[in-house]
């Protein structure tokens, strides 16, 4: 070869590594326009694209997809808007050693750093499917694990900040699958499929067959939208930031609560009251309440279980009035002789707390479960509300607007020495102390929001009552009916609530 020619391919060389992937290597990763090890990854990710069947199987290492970094291998192309990725995914290996935390994913991610923002549809190599996001760059992965194993078919929607997990587990139309979360991309962010081992010394393999990508265009005429309510149990370990779906909707469900041995959470849906098992693997199943009916999100468990409190319309009666009948159902014993709603137990399970409203006011009760006379523990024109004891019968936990906004204070049983307990701008609502006494939770909403209103970007917080600072547990759409009544585990460490979503109703649609 002359001199002159080897130049010349030189050169040429030089330029081609400046230039765009040629057509057919476009063609080799189908739809996508690049892809990328995120983290550490090794050996190199690789995927291989069919193209007659348009199947993508991709193989990676990689240590893990969680916490504060991730490292995965990433099949990408940049977007803008509304979007959503479907497609069916599955692990073609199945025995052996794979471990079963390796996880394929359909992702919406803001950037290619390893702690970027991002949310994913992630099928476990265990079954697990969930709901994975990074709020913000460097923050905490968190998750919303299904209670259905490995769907067939899996689908990521965006629409604005809300991204809504769809899956179909048996060939049915894909359907809500109660994960759904509130979070900001910047245009242009990156969509696509990716895949982590879940060991860095291993190399696993995923695909991804009929994929589908959507550029969702606004409707020619807006869509018939319906509430879809999600409960969902969340742990309150800073580190490990995952709930699961015990149940979901197209149905306004409120107020749950657990059962003494934690095994059941009761709920109330449509002027009825519901016990489903906790981890989600199980159906409704109603609670007899007699003649009570019309029955509201204000219940709850005795200390020792037998007993249940409710807040419903009794024949005879005007409004709802504060009863108890047996934790399994049973005809009504009513307490109050006006309208009233239950919120606690004491500890002793000898008194119960209750609020009623009476001309724009709304003020905190005590009553014996034997019933009797009422004891009024706050007067005056305005609202002290959602009273909760702490679990040593000291203290009673409420919201009061008598320092000019919504914040949470605390008294004593009989009423006296208030105390407040929050200070912010937010407006914060429904105090219940944990069963060890080391947290309070409640919902906070925006400083607009002057009421208990329902369907409003909140926030669940924690304060610590040995540090007395908080933090963000979680964010959601929700507020009246998300945890109107006691929602701790009994053991401290889960807590219940429920998050509503507002998608295109879907005729027919059954609980699942």
């Amino acid at each position: 070869m002359s001199l002159k020619s080897f130049f010349f391919l030189g050169v040429l060389s030089v330029l081609c590594s400046c230039l765009p992937m040629s057509s057919a290597r476009a063609q080799s990763i189908g739809l996508f326009e690049g892809q990328s090890d995120i983290g550490s990854v090794n050996p190199p990710g690789t995927v291989h694209y069919d193209l007659a069947t348009g199947a993508y199987a991709l193989t990676s290492a990689g240590a893990d997809l969680w916490s504060t970094e991730d490292d995965f291998h990433f099949l990408w192309k940049k977007a803008s808007g509304d979007v959503a990725l479907s497609a069916d995914i599955d692990f073609p290996v199945k025995t052996g050693t794979h471990h079963r935390s390796r996880k394929a994913i359909l992702m919406f991610r803001q950037s290619l750093d390893a702690d970027s923002a991002y949310v994913d549809a992630a099928q476990h190599g265990s079954g697990l499917a969930a709901l994975q996001f990074r709020q913000a760059n460097g923050d905490t992965t968190q998750s919303i694990e299904l209670n259905i194993d490995m769907p067939s078919r899996v689908r990521l929607e965006k629409r604005g900040d809300i991204l809504t997990m769809y899956v179909s587990s048996h060939g049915e139309p894909l359907h809500p699958s109660g994960a759904a979360i509130k979070l900001h991309l910047d245009s242009p962010f990156y969509a696509g499929i990716g895949l982590c081992a879940h060991n860095p010394n291993a190399v696993e393999t995923a695909t991804f067959s009929h994929l589908e990508y959507e550029q969702l265009a606004p409707p020619a005429k807006p869509l018939a939208l319906a509430v879809y309510s999600t409960l969902q149990a969340i742990t309150v370990d800073p580190n490990a930031r995952h709930s699961t779906v015990v149940y979901t909707a197209q149905v306004r469900a409120q107020a749950p609560n657990w059962s003494h041995d934690g095994s059941l959470l009761l709920f109330n849906q449509g002027g009825r009251l519901y016990t489903i098992p906790a981890d989600g693997r199980g159906t409704p199943r109603p609670i007899d309440t007699g003649s009570a009916t019309d029955c509201s999100g204000s219940h709850g468990f005795s200390p020792d279980g037998k007993w249940l409190a409710i807040s419903c319309s009794i024949p005879g009666m005007a409004g709802r009035h504060l009863a108890i009948i047996p934790s399994t159902g049973g005809a009504p014993r009513v307490l109050t002789a006006d309208a009233g709603y239950f919120h606690s137990w004491s500890p002793d399970g000898k008194t119960i707390l209750f609020t009623r409203s009476s001309r724009g006011a709304n003020n905190i009760y005590a009553i014996s479960v034997d019933g009797g006379p009422e004891t009024a523990l706050t007067s005056g024109t305005g609202i002290s509300d959602d009273p909760d004891f702490s679990p040593d019968g000291e203290y009673i936990y409420f919201n009061t607007d008598r320092w000019g906004g919504m914040q949470i204070a605390r008294m004593r049983p009989d009423g006296s020495h208030v105390e407040q307990i929050t200070f912010d701008n937010l407006k914060n609502w429904t105090p219940h102390p944990s069963p060890d006494g080391k947290s309070i939770v409640f919902l906070s909403y925006n400083p607009e929001v002057t009421t208990h209103a329902s369907d409003q970007d909140i926030s669940l917080r924690i304060l610590s009552t040995a540090e007395n600072k908080i933090r963000v547990l979680t964010s959601l759409i929700g507020g009246n009916g998300s945890m109107n009544v006691p929602n701790w585990s009994p053991d401290s460490r889960r807590l219940a609530f429920v998050s509503y979503q507002f998608l295109p109703a879907e005729a027919g649609d059954t609980t699942r």
